[in-house]
């Protein structure tokens, strides 16, 4: 999902994002607004496809945030990352589908399963998508030996 020159991303950024996600998805569980959400889908495409430093959220980090705090200590790929905006997406528009076809509850199921992601990623420093991507990584590493 990373192409070459992706730079490293700031953890704090990703926590960051994550928050305002967060923040998004529980508005769309309150609201059952599906243009929210379908809103939130397009925060999770820009970052899947066009790269996390177009993700308006890694924007309004880099212009907010960033520069009151000092530089970050660590950096993470952004492979990993990228594939979790990816998941976040998939589930997104699922949600978007249930809310504009009549089947809320697919909606809010979908929606409450990113929150509960990205609330993980946010509150924990804990991203469910980046240790899927680290366990394909890992199934295909090993299928790939037993066939050498």
């Amino acid at each position: 999902m990373s192409r070459p020159g992706d730079p490293p991303v700031d953890p704090r950024g990703v926590r960051f994002s994550a928050a305002v996600t967060t923040v998004v998805l529980a508005l769309v569980l309150l609201s059952g607004s599906g243009w929210l959400l379908a809103a939130q889908a397009v925060v999770f495409a820009l970052g899947a496809f066009a790269g996390l430093r177009f993700s308006p959220y890694s924007v309004l980090y880099r212009a907010l945030v960033a520069p009151r705090l000092g530089p970050p200590s660590t950096q993470e790929e952004a492979a990993p990352v990228r594939f979790s905006q990816t998941v976040g997406l998939v589930f997104t528009v699922v949600g978007v589908v249930g809310y504009f076809t009549g089947l809320t509850a697919l909606g809010i199921v979908a929606t409450a399963f990113a929150l509960a992601a990205a609330f993980l990623n946010a509150a924990f420093g804990f991203c469910l998508g980046c240790e899927m991507y680290a366990l394909i990584a890992r199934v295909r590493n090993n299928k790939q030996g037993a066939t050498a």
